[in-house]
């Protein structure tokens, strides 16, 4: 099992920043991609930025990101950080860390949460006007 635990989540006003992190820990052998995805309530959970944790390969981001948000990687700690700056409240939401499944072949890194197997308990951010 994987055990995947957020933190840097709090209050911020509009325009400024926030780091996300995500220390992953457990069996982590089968996991190609780990990812971000956030979700108010009402809707449903939607993805932000995902990267490769066992290859070389770019990450992927939603389009509102629009250049505001970093993510990266450190393999060797099996963590994923996510930089988020220029926050806006269409922003605010609980984030959560998630870590795939993949027993054979390349893995895509999508944004889909079906992809992801294991998740955090989330991180609550807040954007006021």
């Amino acid at each position: 099992q994987v055990r995947l635990v957020e933190s840097g989540g709090g209050p911020v006003q509009a325009g400024g920043s926030l780091k996300l992190s995500c220390i992953a820990s457990g069996y982590m052998d089968d996991t190609q991609c780990m990812a971000w995805f956030r979700q108010v309530p009402g809707k449903e959970r939607e993805f932000v930025a995902s990267v490769p944790i066992k290859r070389a390969g770019r990450p992927y981001y939603a389009d509102f990101v629009r250049a505001r948000f970093i993510v990266s990687r450190d393999n060797g700690k099996n963590s994923l950080i996510l930089q988020m700056n220029t926050l806006t409240p269409e922003d605010a939401g609980m984030y959560f860390c998630a870590a795939d499944l993949v027993f054979a072949g390349r893995a895509r890194c999508g944004g889909s949460s079906e992809d992801y197997v294991y998740w955090g308990q989330g991180t609550q951010v807040t954007v006021s006007s």
